[in-house]
């Protein structure tokens, strides 16, 4: 008899693995909708991180305009499911990296994309026009298409909650389409069981896109938001509008004239009808392309005594926010990475170097933990013309990072760390660590507290994905590079392909008071 149910609950498990998430798992794009990106459950500490190493790796080939990963894995259970740049869904076994299931649809997405998980179901992007539904054997069961508009399309990873699936649109989908005139991001939300849309709402609210539909363009949202599961409240950050600079007919932004909302801003919306509560735009007519993008963390910080729940949200302006919760009100501002004539409300004519670039600032999601925001940080210069649209010229490799760590109270430097890389690899708090990692491949770890550089990983290739942790195991999507790989480093496993190092191979640690 005891076999026999033995054998009974090992069928049911077979048939029901990743039905359901446990403590433990990673189960949305930043591990929570409150967007802490903060592991629970992992042994993964500053005492034994040096013990990393390769559990396994998973070859991907799925490569669009931006390599072949710009998204961050989900962990269900005993599996690990992902998306590349290809639309390709996968699911891989957790323990050894083995491809359980891959739903092809070879679609070129210019990123981020990626998968959500509710209901025993994956919600995925599909080309730059598409949301699917699969079930947990990835079978495709629904699919929608969210734009008509050829220069409108999704990169954004999916969320799900409460049935529904939400999405945005952003102008700017691909190269060839890239902010052409008459297109605006669009949020939506989808249907679970069907795909259908359930409601939209529009991110800019001129619905001749602010006097020149044939010119300019705007807004949208680039990563998940954050969602209030007690009052089912979403909390969005939006994108800029275009064109920026300007155009040789319309310079310095004057084909759109005032201030271009909901662009630049952070928007509170309903959660079952997507009606608007509140807004807080921090870049009027922004003219830089500094989206206000990243997705924004829920957290609560002590005032006079008393406990005030906040948002903190940030962006390629370069700085970071807090704002009341409950009226979408500034508490206070903080300015992270290099700064140079940011704040011009007008070019001159000819050539004018900005800092930060259209890829620079705040690139990737930050991470709370403790009282404490972890700011990715990419310090780029370009150069414009109040004439031409887009910057002038921009080069990566020159691009440097940094990590910030700020006190939520009152959002000033606790400690920062300077790369030789673009840090576009998010933070993830692991207990005492705080992770992120480098385009040139680099994977660091640091004392969340001191911001002491503890460790150093080589991966094999640029890393623009971000990682999701379970137990002793962290996974980063390495979607640069010739030969892009899921990796798994795991406690105690041996490294096999690259090198692991504690000693500081470039950048600095360094204490802040202000």
């Amino acid at each position: 008899m005891l076999l026999l149910v033995a054998i009974l609950l090992g069928v049911y498990s077979f048939f029901t693995w990743g039905i359901k998430s446990t403590v433990g798992d990673w189960p949305s794009a930043n591990q929570n909708l409150s967007n802490t990106r903060e592991a629970v459950n992992s042994g993964i500490v500053v005492d034994n991180v040096s013990s990393l190493g390769v559990a396994w790796s998973l070859p991907v080939e799925g490569v669009s305009e931006w390599g072949a990963m710009a998204t961050n894995p989900l962990i269900i259970g005993n599996v690990v499911y992902f998306q590349d740049l290809k639309s390709n869904v996968y699911a891989v076994d957790f323990k050894t990296g083995k491809q359980i299931w891959m739903k092809e649809y070879n679609l070129d997405n210019a990123g981020p994309n990626g998968v959500s998980f509710d209901s025993g179901m994956i919600f995925a992007v599909k080309g730059r026009y598409g949301v699917v539904g699969l079930n947990l054997q990835g079978e495709e069961l629904w699919t929608t298409t969210l734009s008509d508009n050829p220069n409108s399309g999704i990169d954004i990873q999916t969320t799900a909650y409460k049935g529904m699936v939400y999405v945005s649109t952003v102008p700017g989908v691909s190269n060839e389409n890239f902010y052409k005139g008459g297109s605006t991001g669009i949020i939506y939300a989808l249907d679970q069981k069907t795909g259908k849309i359930l409601w939209s709402f529009d991110t800019v609210d001129s619905k001749d896109i602010w006097g020149n539909i044939e010119v300019n363009s705007g807004g949208g949202a680039w990563y998940p938001p954050a969602i209030d599961t007690t009052r089912n409240i979403m909390y969005w950050g939006i994108g800029n509008p275009a064109p920026w600079p300007g155009t040789a007919e319309f310079p310095n932004g004057t084909s759109r004239l005032g201030k271009n909302l909901y662009t630049n801003s952070i928007v509170a919306l309903e959660q079952k009808t997507g009606k608007l509560l509140w807004y807080n735009q921090v870049l009027p007519h922004d003219l830089f392309d500094y989206d206000f993008q990243i997705s924004p963390i829920l957290s609560t910080m002590k005032a006079n005594g008393k406990i005030r729940d906040i948002i903190v949200g940030a962006g390629k302006m370069g700085k970071v926010y807090a704002f009341d919760k409950n009226t979408g009100d500034k508490i206070w501002e903080t300015s992270v990475g290099t700064h140079l004539n940011d704040t011009l409300k007008v070019l001159p004519g000819g050539v004018t170097r900005v800092s930060p670039g259209p890829l620079g600032g705040v690139e990737t999601n930050m991470a709370y933990s403790e009282g404490v925001v972890y700011v990715p940080v990419v310090n780029m210069e370009v150069q414009y013309t109040p004439t031409e649209f887009v910057a002038k010229s921009f080069d990566l490799g020159k691009a440097k990072g940094e990590l910030v760590a700020l006190d939520v109270t009152d959002g000033k430097i606790i400690w920062k760390y300077d790369f030789l890389s673009m840090n576009v690899g998010a933070a993830t708090v692991v207990n005492n660590l705080v992770f992120t990692s480098t385009l040139d491949g680099k994977i660091y770890a640091f004392d969340k507290v001191s911001g002491k550089k503890v460790w150093e990983y080589q991966a094999s290739g640029g890393i623009n994905g971000w990682p999701a942790v379970k137990g002793d195991t962290i996974i980063f999507p390495v979607g640069m590079g010739k030969e892009p790989t899921l990796l798994a480093l795991r406690l105690g496993a041996v490294s096999q392909t690259a090198t692991v190092s504690a000693t500081p191979v470039s950048g600095r640690g360094k204490e802040f008071d202000q």
